[in-house]
């Protein structure tokens, strides 16, 4: 997807390119949120870094060794941030047009009730795109399954145990436990699968995967 959005000749370019952004979008406002800005100049700063981002359609210059959207993203805004504030600042005064639907209130929400973490930008920059990553994983993984069987079973996914146990599962579900136990499974084989493919979205190749995989892992375990 990465090559795509940055690919002009590619009549997918531009929705990739959102699809992208739209996706990942938080844990770059965290970042400039933990840079020491308001939630309104936050999120001016990351609407007017995406609407420069999309329109130089900065992807085309992406280099080798940025190959990872994230570290891609967090580099061109630290550049933006350094090098664009006395700009964005006119233009805000001057408001600005929103290029994406950004939700910015529940984006503000999200972040008063996050817990207080003293970890510098860049980390928590990192462990928010991780649990970004996982939420849009997640909700994929709802789309494509029974509403009442992913409520219950979602629990079990990254743990062995979850909210309930297999004994309650089967009984809500009207399984036995054995059905209950395959189940299960499944829908971790399918997530595993969707996890892969999603990061594999965000990497320039292939086989940069795995280390990506091991990096949010790492990420989320801080």
């Amino acid at each position: 997807m990465v090559v795509s959005a940055g690919d002009s000749q590619s009549p997918e370019s531009t929705l990739a390119m959102e699809r992208l952004c739209l996706s990942y979008w938080y844990p770059l406002y965290v970042f400039v949120r933990r840079k020491g800005n308001s939630h309104e100049d936050a999120s001016d700063l990351t609407q007017a870094f995406f609407a420069k981002f999309l329109e130089k359609r900065y992807l085309k210059s992406v280099d080798a060794s940025l190959g990872k959207f994230r570290t891609f993203l967090l580099t061109s805004m630290t550049h933006f941030l350094a090098n664009e504030w006395d700009k964005t600042q006119a233009q805000r005064r001057g408001g600005g047009a929103r290029v994406l639907s950004l939700d910015e209130a529940a984006a503000d929400r999200r972040y008063q009730s996050e817990q207080v973490d003293h970890t510098t930008p860049e980390t928590l920059f990192e462990r928010r795109w991780a649990q970004t990553v996982m939420s849009v994983v997640l909700d994929r993984l709802a789309v494509e399954t029974e509403e009442k069987r992913f409520e219950i079973l979602k629990g079990f996914l990254l743990e062995e145990k979850g909210a309930v146990s297999y004994d309650e599962a089967a009984a809500q579900l009207g399984l036995s436990v054995s059905a209950i136990t395959s189940a299960i499974h499944r829908m971790r084989a399918r997530f595993r699968a969707l996890l892969f493919e999603e990061v594999a979205n965000t990497v320039d190749k292939p086989e940069e995967v795995e280390q990506e995989l091991r990096h949010l892992l790492g990420a989320l375990s801080d």
